[in-house]
């Protein structure tokens, strides 16, 4: 660390720091207070796709059963592709959920259970559920990510750099006002000693 500079520059320099500290604290405040909110709001959208999710396997339970005959699902259905966007959230760049895109291959009507087509309809619905509950935990991980960072900030200029900074503050001042002293004291003791000399060559 290097040594601090006992100079009206450097005390310049430290309330600059101080004013730029505090000026930031209130907006790192806001961030957090903004994060909190928003993992909060994703936590709730979880459970509510986690109550979905529930619902439409309970509607399956009735039918289920079915699944067990030799019908390939996985060869019928195809994820092309998983259509996202991004969002800004208090500076945190996070991906959203627009919709999965499935295509389904042709297949024999004639041939394939009646109850296929439903089946497709629900493994797509499942699969779309699922899908968009990885982007949310994915949302709530950077926004996590950012949180303990912001927090981390904030205990930083909260706990070391103000601190610092008024401490660094209070010592040069000090510093400087033992030195104006000292002048003031030599200032009055060559003032006394020219008017003495004054005196002495006056007699």
């Amino acid at each position: 660390m290097a040594k601090l500079k006992l100079t009206k520059n450097e005390l310049k320099t430290q309330r600059d720091a101080l004013k730029r500290y505090r000026r930031f604290l209130p907006t790192l405040e806001l961030k957090k207070q903004q994060l909190v909110e928003e993992v909060r709001r994703i936590e709730r959208v979880l459970a509510d796709k986690q109550q979905g999710e529930a619902r439409v396997r309970a509607a399956l339970a009735g039918w289920v059963q079915l699944f067990s005959e030799p019908v390939a699902l996985e060869e019928k259905l195809v994820l092309e592709r998983v259509e996202t966007r991004e969002a800004n959230i208090a500076g945190v760049i996070i991906p959203v959920f627009i919709a999965a895109h499935f295509k389904v291959n042709d297949y024999d009507l004639f041939s394939t259970p009646l109850w296929v087509d439903r089946a497709l309809a629900v493994v797509q619905e499942l699969a779309s559920i699922r899908l968009e509950r990885a982007i949310i935990e994915r949302q709530r991980e950077l926004l996590q990510r950012e949180l303990r960072t912001t927090i981390q900030r904030i205990n930083l200029f909260e706990k070391v750099k103000i601190p610092a900074a008024l401490g660094n503050i209070r010592m040069i001042q000090i510093y400087l006002g033992d030195q104006m002293a000292n002048a003031v004291a030599r200032g009055k003791i060559a003032k006394a000693k020219l008017s003495e000399a004054q005196m002495e060559g006056a007699a």
